[in-house]
């Protein structure tokens, strides 16, 4: 088992909460830490303690971002004009993976990228295969026509567990995703509570 893959079992019970919503999380059956010592009572944490958990937990809802992206990610934000966790969260969902996860088109932030690594995606008509990829307002993302019968995205598409945001628009028919706008943070559709204010004090301190 990858490291990525068991971080996608252990993260919900390192942080006590149930991160992507999924159904057979295992902190819906254990509410304690994972390892040896998850029972044992908890602590206060720091300042700092807790601005590393908001770090951890918005990094790990990406799936795959490695830290080293996530810190170059956090630095454009402090470059571009105006709230800098503002601007975190929107070039988060800008990604090309995140964009396939909000259509709908795979079950998992996980499956979303290995979809696009596998060359499953097309932007504006052409074949893209890396998921960290920026999709502007108005750029199209489409599932290649060999691609669309695949079980995974059809069961994706019927699935009721997720809602479709508003900032994209979704063709279900087409198997085509529109970003509308860069959203703000109170519009994505996080199923547990993200704090990007801590997540820059983290990286101002």
């Amino acid at each position: 088992m990858s490291k990525r893959i068991n971080a996608k079992h252990k993260l919900d019970r390192r942080v006590g909460e149930n991160v992507w919503g999924r159904p057979k999380s295992p902190i819906n059956k254990r509410d304690y830490g994972p390892g040896m010592h998850g029972q044992r009572r908890k602590g206060k944490k720091s300042d700092f303690g807790l601005q590393l958990m908001a770090k951890q937990k918005l990094k790990g809802y990406y799936g795959s971002i490695s830290e080293k992206h996530f810190e170059r990610t956090y630095n454009e934000a402090v470059r571009r004009r105006g709230n800098t966790a503002e601007n975190l969260i929107g070039l988060l969902e800008c990604r090309l993976d995140a964009l396939v996860y909000r259509a709908k088109f795979v079950p998992t932030v996980f499956a979303a990228r290995q979809f696009v690594n596998h060359g499953h995606v097309m932007l504006n008509g052409v074949k893209t295969n890396i998921p960290s990829a920026r999709v502007k307002p108005g750029d199209v993302v489409e599932i290649k026509e060999k691609s669309k019968n695949m079980a995974l995205v059809l069961e994706a598409l019927q699935s009721a567990e997720r809602d479709i945001p508003d900032y994209i628009e979704v063709d279900p028919k087409k198997m085509t995703v529109t970003i509308l706008r860069i959203p703000e943070f109170a519009e994505v559709p996080y199923p547990c509570t993200m704090e990007p204010n801590l997540v820059v004090e983290y990286y101002s301190s």
